[in-house]
């Protein structure tokens, strides 16, 4: 098809490939594109820099989400479901693509590709660093260039017709989500699915992290949100104790408590975590901890030491007979 430019974009050009099926797609915000994309180098090779269906997996971005490379949403925005189209990109629209590209390897690679920053902008971080960790992308970094994207749209989703990422939501959205994730979380807890319940819990605990980044920490509005992640945190840690995940819970309370100290249930199931791997003296001390703490607990706290006391004992048992048959002579055959 003849080539064209984009209405109103300057440094795009539009070619379509193959042409796409009914209306042009609503993109309003919050709507979530799909879709395979290939970077080529404008060169006469046309060097190919990504392919998403080498990678094994589509794009996905959120419209109005300030994607880093914004000029993605404006090409996508044009194109109809089922259609593929190549586009042109000056080097005013490309500046930002060795950063995307860097987080959407470290992606597929199973890596954190927010790892080692230190700002909160791509901007910020393309200052900081004279290596994005690839070097044909280092390349782009420091020699902005043309580009070219061949794009294929599968799907546009509505905001409200698919299960919203925490990252893609609003202040208010978080909020929202966390009672309804709390109270799932309980329910299937009632069901005794664990698993399950843990993540519905972390998810909530998510959200209002992501939120209290946004607070200077132990101001009200942050004080406020951390009363709200505590509950979650010590049912996330009854959840993965059910699932014998005994370190975790280790870790998880041992945070907890160095924000919280006189936190009894913290101490508790941290108490709980610490006899189930052996560790004798500090289960005792995190139980001894929790009864003084809150009285409450003190029969559940008297409980858990005789099982602690009789588990301890068994096991010096059995270690004493396994001792003793190491040094016995064998038998005169």
């Amino acid at each position: 098809m003849e080539e064209t430019y984009l209405l109103n974009v300057e440094g795009v050009r539009k070619k379509i490939l193959h042409g796409g099926q009914g209306e042009l797609p609503k993109f309003q915000d919050g709507s979530k594109i799909t879709f395979h994309f290939q970077t080529l180098k404008d060169d006469f090779e046309r060097t190919v820099i990504d392919d998403s269906r080498e990678a094994g997996m589509p794009m996905e971005i959120i419209v109005g989400k300030m994607f880093k490379l914004e000029i993605w949403e404006t090409l996508l925005s044009s194109m109809r479901a089922g259609e593929v189209a190549e586009f042109w990109c000056d080097a005013i629209h490309t500046g930002m693509y060795a950063l995307v590209s860097k987080g959407m390897r470290r992606i597929v690679e199973g890596r954190d590709p927010l790892e080692g920053q230190k700002h909160r902008c791509g901007m910020g971080n393309m200052f900081d660093y004279h290596s994005t960790g690839y070097a044909d992308l280092d390349e782009l970094q420091r020699t902005p260039q043309p580009l070219i994207f061949i794009m294929e749209l599968f799907r546009v989703e509505e905001p409200w017709a698919y299960k919203r990422d925490t990252w893609a939501m609003s202040k208010e959205e978080k909020l929202a989500a966390v009672p309804v994730l709390h109270s799932e979380g309980n329910r299937l807890v009632l069901r005794k699915d664990f698993r399950q319940a843990a993540e519905k819990y972390q998810e909530a605990v998510i959200c209002l992290r992501n939120l209290q980044a946004k607070e200077k920490p132990w101001e009200e509005a942050w004080l406020k949100l951390e009363n709200l992640v505590t509950p979650l945190v010590l049912n996330y840690c009854q959840c993965q104790l059910e699932l014998g995940e005994y370190y975790e819970v280790l870790e998880h309370t041992t945070e907890l408590l160095q924000k919280h100290h006189g936190n009894a249930k913290a101490h508790f199931k941290r108490a709980k975590a610490h006899a189930a791997v052996w560790n004798e003296r500090e289960a005792r001390e995190d139980f001894a901890r929790a009864a003084h703490l809150d009285p409450a607990m003190a029969a559940a706290v008297k409980k858990e030491l005789k099982l602690l006391g009789e588990r301890m004992r068994k096991k010096h048992v059995e270690e004493r007979k396994r001792y003793r048959g190491l040094f016995e002579a064998p038998a005169a055959e």
